[in-house]
């Protein structure tokens, strides 16, 4: 039978605690990594693209395929193949740190193709007016391109921060912990519907913060 007493939120405080700190770790240190990598990793498809400063088609083609198929395993499925790699990178298999290397190298890929279609937003003509000029490739990339693509990125970078929140909670099942592993093992292995509530509520909230911030960070930089 469900059961629905705050008593089981109370005596579960220091753990919810402890978890929501988890889910804080495998957000932040994922993101930290996906923004830094995939940023480089969707400008490095976009430069290298057929036309583009750095056509190179081999190496498209290369980084594509390798973005698809790391983008095509299912999460759950990932964290267990990256086992022996978290071990090697953070020295343990379990726990936030460990799920923060499949989260970061998931969030890369995705990111990369975000940044990848931002990047082929931005007006062609400015990018050629700017090669006419004689600027450099690395103006054109940090000038030109992501400057006019900047409103475009912060939503990416929104809707990444929540994708990853959200596989956090896989991750958790997993062995990664956080907020989520919180909310499945009590409020649905024990029924404490209590927990779970508070678990959807914290996660909503946070949702919503982050979507609030990106979308009015986005419209301030939004130049057209």
């Amino acid at each position: 039978m469900t059961s629905f007493s705050l008593d089981n939120l109370k005596s579960l405080l220091p753990e919810f605690y402890k978890a929501l700190g988890e889910t804080l770790i495998m957000v932040s240190v994922s993101s930290v990594v996906a923004i830094i990598v995939g940023g480089l990793l969707g400008i490095w498809l976009y430069t290298t693209a057929h036309g583009q400063i750095f056509d190179n088609r081999p190496t498209h083609r290369t980084l594509g395929m390798l973005v698809s198929f790391i983008r095509s395993f299912p999460f759950v499925i990932l964290v267990i193949v990256l086992i022996p790699f978290s071990r090697f990178i953070v020295g343990i298999a379990y726990g936030p740190l460990a799920a923060s290397v499949s989260l970061s190298i998931a969030a890369s890929c995705a990111f990369a193709r975000l940044v990848e279609q931002n990047l082929k937003e931005v007006p062609r003509g400015v990018v050629e007016a700017a090669q006419a000029m004689g600027a450099s490739p690395r103006t054109i990339i940090f000038k030109v391109l992501l400057s006019e693509a900047r409103s475009g990125l912060v939503l990416s970078i929104t809707i990444l921060i929540i994708a990853i929140l959200g596989e956090s909670a896989s991750a958790g099942i997993v062995g990664g912990g956080g907020i989520g592993y919180l909310g499945y093992r009590y409020g649905y292995q024990r029924y404490m519907a209590d927990v779970m509530a508070a678990v959807v509520l914290v996660l909503t909230v946070m949702v919503v913060i982050i979507q609030s911030v990106g979308n009015w960070l986005s419209a301030k930089l939004n130049k057209r």
